[in-house]
């Protein structure tokens, strides 16, 4: 089993940025996709971006542009850089790794 451990969520104003890093505890993480995806109060879980272990990119509409996802594979981690903050993108944040691991989720809150 592969542990998650994410870090760097809290509250900000609109317009300002966070960073969101997400640790995995086995090199398996290398091999394969990781992301982020969130889910906001009363909406399902969506995807927010994933990167392939070559480091191919894929975000949700409503982030690019604002959003950066990056991977360190020599240190099993995964990062959201997220700026220009909205309202609409509070939610809790989770990491994700490919086959069917997730992170406990960090909570992000942009007030306006």
């Amino acid at each position: 089993q592969v542990q998650l451990v994410e870090s760097g969520g809290g509250l900000v104003q609109a317009g300002g940025s966070l960073r969101l890093s997400c640790a995995a505890s086995d090199s398996i993480f290398r091999f394969t996709v990781t992301g982020w995806y969130r889910q906001a109060p009363g909406k399902q879980r969506e995807l927010v971006a994933l990167i392939t272990s070559g480091g191919r990119t894929t975000y949700a509409d409503s982030v690019k542009g604002r959003f950066t996802i990056s991977r360190d594979n020599a240190k099993n981690t995964v990062s959201l850089q997220m700026n220009s903050l909205k309202p609409e993108d509070t939610a809790v944040y989770y990491c994700y790794l490919g086959g069917s691991w997730w992170g406990q989720g960090t909570q992000v809150t942009v007030s306006s």
